[in-house]
């Protein structure tokens, strides 16, 4: 299996990216320490993607003050991926958080047609600050035809750093 990363760190309003190798790390707290070595001190905020094989993808939010939270877009990944099993206990620990986030306070109802392949599991609402709600992060991955990339693309967008990503990615 083939799988890519970007490490995103947002440092005075300025995003920076590098990729991760993760074949060394043994679990996620290897894997937010990694992400600190490359994001440095200053970070603001701290984002790890990870991508495989087109399939599914994980966010790891990391800012200067808390614990990383965690959000995986397929949780049938973890039965078979050692790289989204990393992020198996912290995506269930958070898997009862509320979705509903929107400016006005309502919940959005689920869409006619829209489908969930496999269910996502963690923290939807880890980017909200970002641009990305939860009620979106769930359409994105929901959205018939949306690949991995796509989603993590429109993630970027949202927050201001798909020019760096693209730079990672080599486009």
């Amino acid at each position: 299996m083939t799988y890519a990363t970007a490490a995103m760190a947002r440092v005075d309003s300025a995003w920076h990216g590098d990729e991760l190798e993760l074949s060394e790390v043994e679990d996620l707290d290897s894997v937010v320490e990694l992400l600190r070595e490359v994001v440095g001190d200053d970070a603001d905020t701290a984002l790890l993607f990870v991508e495989e094989d087109d399939e599914w993808f994980a966010v790891v939010r990391i800012d200067a003050d808390g614990d990383p939270r965690v959000f995986l877009s397929d949780a049938r990944a973890i039965a078979t991926s050692e790289i989204a099993g990393l992020f198996a206990e912290a995506a269930i620990e958070t898997a009862d958080v509320d979705v509903d986030d929107d400016a006005d306070g309502e919940a959005d109802d689920e869409e006619e047609g829209t489908r969930v392949d496999g269910d996502p599991v963690g923290d939807p609402a880890l980017l909200t600050d970002l641009g990305t709600s939860a009620a979106r992060l769930l359409e994105l991955c929901a959205e018939e035809g949306q690949l991995p990339s796509d989603v993590i693309s429109a993630i970027c967008e949202a927050a201001g750093c798909l020019d760096v990503l693209d730079k990672l990615r080599g486009v």
